[in-house]
């Protein structure tokens, strides 16, 4: 098969996780027999510094026309301490969930035996802990009316949501749930927000076609709560874009890191695949960070954009061999020796 994948690695610590991210895939394509052609692209910060816009056109045609677009990550300090600065690099990452129609972002939980000690949380709470967390991307508070008046000195956000974007992502997650343990959590705040009545409302239409799924409602600070007293009662959970923003990165730590959690956004066109973490812009450059996350990330496209389960697997059985192996970054490492970025993507490349 030829793989066309869209190459961008943005900000920070992004161009070195990408980059053991393509290790892993072109050893998957050796393996495998399979050729790949990738067209880089600019997005984020680099991309404001060289075009004056966070996702240039020509950036969204490259993604267009490939397969998938394997992403880094954006952001940087010059940005994030300007307030009044007009154009974000945030920016690029929206543009491009917005232009390419990708409402869902998938962001499977999971635990390696060799790091459960690494966890936070007691390691009865988390050993075995396996589940999905499905965001809405494209409405809600992010994407609705904003702005300021009274000179400035009021500002407001407006949550919107339709019943077609609440429809569309509630049947990918009862798709979802019926592939794996058939539980579903509907998460909101329906005691209180009308976009959240109408979440649930929907979700309640919606039951009958799956009577299979086991369904329950959760507010979203009790889902919160519930996410680190006992993360193995969830499956599946789906929830609307602001709650599962914060939620997927309260998840992050029960794997003990957020250097291992990968992330697909699935929608009408290319589907997207990268890292949880952000841009990191304090170990950019430095070759220290985990890239885990990313080469995860590569495994979900092969599953995910390419129906390739077996390349998958085998990316995925490379890491659990290189953490059980002690071959890690520093954030793992503990009392033992470090590796560097590059050389745990050269490890994992060469274990493939």
């Amino acid at each position: 098969m030829k793989l066309r994948i869209a190459k961008l690695p943005g900000d920070g610590i992004g161009p070195e996780v990408v980059e053991q991210a393509v290790k892993a895939v072109d050893a998957v394509c050796r393996k495998f027999g399979h050729e790949v052609e990738y067209t880089f692209g600019y997005v984020g910060a680099c991309a404001i510094d060289r075009f004056g816009n966070a996702y240039p056109e020509e950036t969204h045609n490259i993604c267009m026309n490939s397969d998938a677009v394997l992403f880094g990550a954006v952001g940087d300090p010059k940005y994030d301490n300007n307030p009044t600065a007009p154009v974000r690099p945030e920016q690029g990452l929206l543009a491009i969930r917005k232009q390419l129609g990708l409402y869902a972002n998938l962001r499977p939980v999971e635990t390696f035996k060799g790091l459960v000690e690494k966890s936070p949380l007691k390691k009865e709470l988390v050993d075995g802990a396996d589940f999905l967390c499905i965001r809405e991307l494209t409405g809600g508070m992010y994407f609705g009316e904003k702005g300021r008046k009274d000179n400035g000195d009021t500002a407001y956000d407006t949550c919107i949501y339709s019943r077609n974007e609440v429809e569309r992502i509630l049947k990918l997650a009862f798709e979802y749930a019926m592939r794996r343990r058939k539980h579903l959590t509907v998460v909101d705040k329906a005691n209180v927000l009308e976009s959240s009545r109408l979440w649930r409302q929907v979700a309640k239409e919606m039951e009958p076609q799956y009577p299979e799924v086991q369904v329950d409602y959760m507010f979203v600070d009790n889902a919160a709560m519930q996410l680190i007293r006992c993360p193995k009662f969830f499956d599946v959970m789906v929830t609307e874009n602001t709650f599962g923003d914060i939620l997927t990165d309260e998840a992050s730590c029960i794997s003990g890191s957020m250097g291992l959690l990968a992330s697909a956004s699935v929608g009408a066109h290319t589907s997207l695949f990268e890292p949880i973490h952000g841009s990191y812009p304090q170990a950019a450059g430095k070759n220290i960070a985990n890239p885990v996350a990313a080469i995860l990330s590569a495994a979900m496209m092969f599953e995910y954009a390419f129906g390739l389960m077996e390349e998958g697997k085998a990316i995925r059985e490379a890491v659990a061999a290189s953490i059980e192996a002690g071959a890690v970054t520093e954030d793992l490492a503990g009392d033992g020796k470090a590796l560097s970025t590059s050389a745990v993507g050269d490890w994992i490349a060469s274990r493939i």
